[in-house]
C-alpha cells in the first residue's frame, strides 16, 4: 500500500525547484516542436535525467527518450509524458507564447504551439525525476521516465515499440501517465476502466466534374456533394447510436475549389470519430462509409470516394486494482475532496499502448490547469463552456498550482510501489 512518508520526504524538495522548473515549462512552451520533430524538448529531457543520475537511452521511435534508475531491489514504475505540440497559432497573450514556426509532414509551413499541455508533461516527469533521484533513501526499486514523441498523430508509442522498448527494457511493475485538461487548477480526476476514448480520422476525397459557374448543369458539383455528405454525417450519432451509448463524429476539414466562378472536380472531408465501445465503433465506421458512398453515387460521381484512415487511437483502459491502489496514495496526500471520480473523456491517446502491449497494469489521470477563481466564476455563471479546451490557441495551463500539483501526483502514485 501506498506510504505517505515516503512521498513526503522525496517531495520535500519542491519547494527549492519551483522556480528552476518554471524557467523549463516556459522555455518548453515558446519553443514547441511538431510531432517526430521533438529534437530540441528530447534533448532538455535527457539532459534533465542525466543530470539527476538516470542511465539514459535517446533516439528511442525517433525522439523518444528513456531515463532508468536503479535504487535497490523493488518493483519498476515507467512514468510517462509525451512531448509534441501543435499546428496552432497561439493566442493567449502570454510573454512567453510561442511565434514558432515550422515545416509540417507535408511540406507546408505552419505556426506550432503547445495547445495541448505537453509542455506542462514534459515539466512534471523532468520535476517528479529530479526528486526521486534526491531521495533515494526514501524508495526501493527502479523509475523508468520515458518521454514519449508523437502523441498528437497516433504514432509516438506505437515508434517506441516497434523500436524495441520491451526488448531494451525490463518490463515495468506498472505503467503511469496523467494530463492536464480544462479543470480547476489542483484537481485530480480519475476512474477505473476505460478513461480516454477511442479514436479514428479519416481523410475523404469526392470525386465531381469541374464547369464554369454559370454552367453548373455540365458540371458534378463536388461542393454540394460534400456539403450533403457533412449535413448526413450528422445523423450518425443522433440516428444510429443507441441513446444509452456514446460516440462523437467531426469534421474538422472541407476543402473545395478555388474560386467563387469556378465548380472544382474534387472535395476533401476531414473527419475524426471518437467510441468507447467497439461494437459502437464498428456501427458508426460502417455508416461513414455507407454514406460516403451513397451520397457520391446520389450525385452520380465519375468515381468512387476515396476513403483513407488516418490516426488510429485505442481505448485507454485503466487496471481496477492499480487505479485502487493511486487513488488511495493521491487521497492521502492531497485529502480526498481533490481527488474525484470522473467519466470516461471523449479525448483520445496512443498512452494505453505501453500498458496494453507490454501486459502491464497501466493507470492514466487528468490534473486541472484552469486558474482556480477564473474556473468557479464561470461555474456559477454557466459559463464552462467558454473556457478554451485543450487544442484551443488560447490554451494554457496557470503554471501554479499546475506544476506543483503534476510533481506531486506523479510523486505519490510512484512512492504507491516504490515506498522503502
Amino acid at each position: 500500500m501506498s506510504d505517505g512518508s515516503a512521498s513526503d520526504s522525496v517531495l520535500r524538495g519542491l519547494r527549492d525547484v519551483v522556480d528552476d522548473l518554471e524557467a523549463l515549462y516556459k522555455d518548453i512552451h515558446s519553443h514547441p516542436e511538431l510531432s517526430l520533430q521533438e529534437q530540441r524538448t528530447a534533448g532538455l529531457a535527457a539532459e534533465r535525467l542525466k543530470a539527476a543520475g538516470f542511465a539514459v537511452t535517446d533516439g528511442i521511435g525517433g525522439t523518444g527518450v528513456v531515463g532508468l534508475l536503479e535504487n535497490g531491489d523493488g518493483p519498476t514504475v515507467m512514468l510517462r509524458a509525451d512531448m509534441d505540440a501543435l499546428p496552432v497559432k497561439e493566442d493567449t497573450g502570454l510573454p512567453y507564447a510561442s511565434t514558432v514556426t515550422a515545416t509540417d509532414g507535408d511540406g507546408n509551413e505552419t505556426p506550432v504551439m503547445h495547445a495541448c499541455g505537453h509542455d506542462m508533461h514534459v515539466t512534471w516527469l523532468a520535476g517528479a525525476s529530479a526528486l526521486l533521484a534526491g531521495a533515494r533513501d526514501a524508495w526501493r526499486g527502479r523509475v523508468m521516465a520515458v518521454f514519449q514523441p508523437a502523441e498528437e498523430v497516433a504514432a509516438g508509442a506505437r515508434a517506441m515499440i516497434d523500436d524495441g522498448l520491451f526488448d531494451r527494457f525490463r518490463k515495468p511493475d506498472v505503467i503511469l501517465g496523467q494530463h492536464v485538461m480544462p479543470m480547476s487548477a489542483g484537481a485530480i480526476a480519475s476512474r477505473s476502466g476505460v478513461i480516454t476514448s477511442a479514436g479514428d480520422s479519416f481523410h475523404i476525397r469526392m470525386f465531381g466534374r469541374g464547369a464554369h459557374g454559370s454552367m453548373p448543369q455540365a458540371s458534378i458539383d463536388p461542393v454540394v456533394m460534400a456539403a450533403s455528405t457533412v449535413l448526413r454525417l450528422q445523423t450518425v450519432v443522433s440516428r444510429e447510436v443507441g441513446p444509452s451509448d456514446a460516440a462523437v463524429v467531426t469534421v474538422g476539414a472541407l476543402q473545395a475549389g478555388t474560386k467563387e466562378n469556378v465548380i472544382p472536380d474534387e472535395a476533401v472531408i476531414k473527419l475524426n470519430v471518437r467510441t468507447f465501445d467497439e461494437t459502437v465503433r464498428q456501427r458508426v465506421l460502417g455508416a461513414i462509409e455507407r454514406i460516403v458512398n451513397a451520397e457520391s453515387e446520389a450525385s452520380g460521381a465519375p468515381r468512387p470516394p476515396e476513403i483513407t484512415p488516418l490516426d488510429r487511437y485505442d481505448l485507454v483502459r485503466n487496471d481496477d486494482q492499480a487505479t485502487g491502489r493511486v487513488r488511495d496514495a493521491l487521497r492521502a496526500h492531497f485529502g480526498d475532496e481533490r481527488v474525484t471520480h470522473t467519466g470516461p473523456a471523449s479525448a483520445s491517446e496512443d498512452f494505453g499502448s505501453f500498458g496494453a502491449e507490454w501486459h502491464a497494469p497501466s493507470v492514466f489521470w487528468f490534473i486541472g490547469g484552469v486558474d482556480p477563481e477564473t474556473y468557479a466564476k464561470a461555474e456559477r455563471e454557466g459559463r464552462l463552456s467558454e473556457i478554451p479546451t485543450n487544442h484551443n490557441p488560447k490554451f494554457a495551463p496557470v503554471i501554479h498550482p499546475t506544476l506543483e500539483t503534476g510533481v506531486e501526483t506523479l510523486v505519490a502514485a510512484t512512492c504507491a510501489w516504490l515506498a522503502a
